[in-house]
């Protein structure tokens, strides 16, 4: 599976932005993406993980009511809509696939197969 995340770039605070993730073929079995974010020197952190299947979502608790995660199984899309955004959400946005995991493992960047290249957000207050 290929991923393709796009969508990043320079927000004011208290601005909105869409994330995509195209990912390459036909969803297959419990297959799960995810939003992960990094800054230098950080691990990465979970955001968001949707079941392409079902829908099923979860979030970064300190996230929670900010952010939204969703998909368009037409388009083999995944977005990451984020409002209210603030200078702690300047990080590299990652999309992440994996077709096996339990929802206990959707946190852990450590399960996922499949990585996208990352897309830059810079929040400025």
């Amino acid at each position: 599976v290929q991923l393709q995340a796009s969508g990043g770039g320079p927000v004011q605070a208290g601005g909105s932005l869409r994330l995509s993730c195209a990912y390459s073929r036909r969803t297959f079995g419990r297959m799960v993406v995810a939003w992960f974010r990094q800054v230098p020197e950080n691990e990465r952190e979970f955001v968001a993980a949707i079941n392409l299947s079902g829908g099923n979502t979860d979030y970064a608790d300190s996230l929670k009511g900010r952010f939204t995660i969703s998909r368009d199984t037409a388009k083999n899309t995944v977005y990451l809509q984020m409002n209210s955004l603030n200078s702690e959400d300047t990080a590299v946005y990652y999309c992440a696939a994996d077709s096996t995991l339990i929802r206990s493992s959707w946190s852990n960047s450590m399960a996922y197969d499949w990585w996208g290249q990352g897309t830059l957000v810079t929040v400025s207050s």
